[in-house]
């Protein structure tokens, strides 16, 4: 049961992929890994995963091509450029498929659930943050935040604006600040391999300081940072938040 529509987007000068699964219920914009594309979740089994509640039209999931994710893995870009990329990403995201989805949910006032894993929670998060006007909560799994650890020659403003590490200690009081501070980020960690929990919790206190709500869980040894987590979690936090 999924539908499938790709635009040449001019702010990514590429063709862009969504994916939706579900016909009703409160719309989630699902962020794939780094190398990902539309759909990867469905190849992952998170669609499987979260089916019940697509059936019960509890949830109407989205995904997208991992544009910018990709430029920063694979090499042969500059800072400049995945910097660049990335902040047209959330542009494209937000001028392009926020309209798409709330057309095809028939509302022009819907709000959207973000979620996502590793690189893929940076953009659900950042999403949130940046445009709390439209994003009504996150959920970010086994977080990626600091993408400056890509940043071999040099960080610009670009990616600043992109990362929420970095500028909401900075965001003074105003629109942006005071419709935030009525949203909500779920953060989890896991204790195995490949994980860095204290990702998730650097942003969770940058959330904090600036007094959006937020919660840290954090997840056993026995889950490493790969898919059997995300599937475990993303099924439980969706069915509480919904």
């Amino acid at each position: 049961m999924k539908d499938s529509v790709v635009w040449f987007s001019e702010r990514l000068e590429r063709d862009l992929r969504v994916s939706r699964w579900g016909h009703w219920g409160t719309p989630v914009l699902l962020f794939p890994t780094a190398g990902g594309d539309a759909d990867e979740v469905e190849r992952m089994g998170i669609i499987a995963a979260v089916w019940p509640l697509i059936e019960a039209g509890r949830v109407k999931l989205y995904s997208v091509d991992s544009v910018a994710g990709r430029a920063w893995i694979e090499g042969g870009h500059s800072t400049e450029y995945c910097c660049l990329l990335q902040n047209r990403f959330d542009e494209c995201m937000y001028r392009e498929v926020v309209p798409h989805i709330r057309r095809d949910c028939r509302s022009e006032t819907v709000e959207i659930v973000t979620a996502g894993a590793s690189l893929g929670a940076f953009n659900a998060v950042s999403s949130m943050c940046r445009h709390p006007d439209v994003f009504a909560a996150a959920i970010g799994m086994s977080g990626t935040y600091d993408y400056s650890r890509f940043c071999h020659d040099g960080f610009t403003m670009d990616l600043f604006y992109s990362s929420p590490l970095h500028y909401l200690p900075g965001l003074g009081d105003g629109e942006q600040l005071h419709l935030l501070r009525q949203r909500f980020a779920l953060l989890t960690y896991v204790g195995g391999r490949w994980e860095d929990p204290e990702e998730t919790w650097r942003m969770a206190g940058v959330l904090g300081s600036k007094q959006v709500p937020n919660r840290v869980v954090g997840w056993g040894s026995e889950y490493d940072h790969d898919w059997p987590a995300w599937r475990a979690m993303l099924p439980i936090y969706l069915d509480e938040m919904l």
